[in-house]
């Protein structure tokens, strides 16, 4: 996890002083694969706690903001044919993440699976721009899963009574809503 928000200033760095595309992979990989076994590792540990988990959702999101850094200082019309999609699941982050803070005291950490979709997609669609210099359908596909893992981060958000982390679903949401009103749950 630290490995990989320290992967994010040099991804900036590069794009700055040495955009080499062979670079950029070796990071986007490396990242990727940390991402991966981080989760793995907490869990094969028991040491995967609510804590740890928020953790490495803020390593993500240090690394993908430089990344995006990155492609905007390489190839601003990129970032700009998408500036739309962009802008709104900008919004919808933010939104979130107020929503979240404001209703249970901090930020969700959920772990859903469209999250984890949308973390390969990001993957993919920077290593679109940033290894391959090009901006199409994987770019879009990252884009767009955002926006759905936002959605649906903000109907569990909106479903559950109590702060809960690891909720891989909406449907999971809906059970435990159910258990939080019998009682059943705090």
């Amino acid at each position: 996890m630290i490995f990989r928000a320290i992967l994010g200033p040099v991804v900036v760095a590069l794009s700055i002083f040495s955009p080499q595309l062979g670079m950029f992979g070796i990071c986007l990989v490396l990242a990727f694969l940390s991402d991966v076994f981080d989760g793995v590792l907490a869990r094969k540990l028991d040491v995967a706690t609510p804590g740890l988990r928020r953790l490495d959702s803020a390593a993500d999101t240090v690394f993908y903001l430089s990344a995006l850094f990155a492609a905007w200082h390489l190839h601003p019309d990129f970032i700009l044919g998408h500036i739309d999609s962009l802008a709104f699941l900008a919004f919808l982050e933010v939104f979130r993440y107020g929503y979240d803070v404001i209703k249970f005291g901090r930020e969700a950490s959920y772990h859903m699976w469209t999250s984890k979709l949308w973390g390969i997609l990001l993957f993919a669609g920077f290593f679109e721009m940033l290894v391959f210099d090009s901006s199409g359908f994987a770019v879009d596909l990252a884009i767009y899963s955002g926006i759905l893992a936002d959605f649906e981060g903000l109907a569990i958000s909106f479903l559950l009574k109590y702060w809960k982390n690891d909720v891989p679903t909406l449907f999971h949401a809906i059970r435990l809503r159910a258990e939080q009103f019998k009682g059943g749950y705090d």
